[in-house]
């Protein structure tokens, strides 16, 4: 499919032309989430006139893919009909997003202006804690009953569909919304109208709690293929479905994350250009002043081992070569065990299954790597011990790095830490200091 792009420009000059008949022309052909992207760059002063010129039909979902800073200036702009037409038109889920970013006097307002049923829905979902799939869930889902008829059942689709997020996956409950089985539009499609919804089910259901960490169901959707997942609470009543959009949204949220543990950056929600450079700061000078403090302990065994340097100060010289090679090692160990984890390929009970894994790996790297250094300095220093030394300080070096980045992953899940926090900043520190140790040891074992 094609894609179809405005450029800002074009819609600035229509704006201030005034051309409003050809600007929405311009923009009803255009992908709701392109629309949404072009407010970002849409002068301040300007927003509420481009809003208020879009299809009504399609101005909820755009203003549901909107940045949160454009999100709040709209709604100041709004009238009291304006405002309760664009929630009454977003699905419940999108509007808890939008409250949770939100200041409280324009929550206040949101509040206030939505209809009590939706009040009603969004209070409870902002109820259940951060990272749940409660707190990620929308309470619009398609509910059937078991003794009705596919003819029925299609009817009660028309009827309601267009206010739920999801139709194709209907799910059959009881009086006491007990969640009793689920059924699909196609398995509906191709069979008689006369059948019922109760020998259509499907009653081997996935579900998950309204409690459970918000990543862990992301990975259940992930690995059963499902575009939908039904949350019940603790007495196995259906409360709502978390669908595969959301479940996207929380691995990206996820990853980035991880991303900014792995990189030594307290995580931050908001993007990187709407980050201020104060808050920019803030996250990232407490891991700094850590690892700061922590690698202190390098220059502790620097300095006890200054007579070396003294004798041989070609020690000094290769040491970043020994430090890089540990630390690299390192992270590529440690990567592999936080994606395998992330992706259930590795678990706790398999920790001296992967320890023996790296093991073996490290052996192989190291002397790989040993036979190479110890021959280039050989050649290039004409200095035997020298080349030994370099030779033996790798293969340790490797073995204790890639050790390390096995098990501190796997040390910090044990405690119920992020993996990743393990991953970067700390293992760095930690092989850094390792491997200076053990090539002065070495060394002083040597050729001292």
């Amino acid at each position: 499919m094609e894609e179809k792009k405005v450029s800002t420009e074009k819609v600035l000059e229509l704006l201030q032309s005034r051309k409003f008949f050809d600007l929405r022309n311009t923009l009803k052909d255009l992908n709701p989430i392109d629309i949404a992207n072009l407010f970002s760059d849409i002068p301040e002063d300007k927003l509420l006139m481009l809003f208020r010129i879009l299809p009504k039909d399609d101005a909820a979902e755009i203003f549901t893919e909107m940045d949160t800073d454009d999100q709040e200036l709209l709604i100041k702009g709004f009238t009291d009909k304006e405002l309760k037409d664009v929630i009454e038109e977003m699905y419940i889920d999108d509007a808890v997003d939008m409250i949770e970013e939100m200041p409280a006097n324009v929550v206040s307002r949101i509040l206030r202006h939505a209809d009590p049923e939706t009040r009603k829905q969004i209070n409870e979902i902002l109820k259940y804690p951060d990272d749940s799939a409660g707190s990620i869930m929308t309470t619009e889902y398609m509910s059937l009953k078991e003794d009705m008829s596919i003819q029925d059942a299609f009817d009660r689709i028309r009827k309601t569909g267009d206010e739920k997020e999801d139709i194709y996956t209907c799910y059959v409950i009881n009086a006491n919304r007990k969640l009793q089985g689920i059924v699909t539009v196609r398995d509906m499609l191709l069979s008689s109208n006369e059948r019922t919804i109760g020998e259509l089910m499907e009653t081997n259901i996935i579900s998950a709690n309204t409690t459970d960490d918000q990543e862990a169901v992301a990975k259940t959707l992930a690995k059963y293929d499902l575009t939908a997942i039904p949350i019940v609470d603790n007495d196995k009543r259906l409360v709502g479905i978390v669908t595969v959009d959301d479940a996207i949204d929380v691995i990206q949220e996820e990853a980035t994350e991880d991303f900014e543990k792995m990189a030594a950056v307290v995580p931050h929600e908001k993007s990187y250009f709407d980050t201020s450079v104060l808050q920019h700061y803030k996250n990232r000078i407490p891991w700094l002043f850590v690892l700061m403090f922590s690698s202190m302990m390098t220059g502790i065994i620097i300095e006890h081992y200054e007579e070396a340097f003294k004798t041989l100060p070609l020690l000094v010289a290769l040491m970043p070569m020994l430090m890089d090679t540990g630390g690299n090692s390192g992270s590529q160990a440690s990567t592999l065990i936080i994606r395998g984890m992330a992706v259930d390929e590795i678990h706790l009970n398999e920790y001296f299954k992967a320890v023996w894994k790296e093991f073996r790996v490290s052996l192989l790297v190291g002397a790989s790597l040993a036979i190479v250094n110890g021959i280039r300095i050989y050649i290039t220093y004409k200095n035997l011990k020298l080349s030994i030394v370099i030779a033996i300080t790798l293969v340790f070096c490797v073995m204790v790095a890639k050790l390390l980045g096995c098990s501190l992953p796997m040390l910090a899940k044990r405690l119920h830490l992020d993996p990743a926090i393990m991953a970067s900043p700390l293992l760095t520190t930690l092989v850094d200091v390792s491997s200076v140790w053990i090539y002065f040891q070495i060394a002083t074992m040597i050729m001292m």
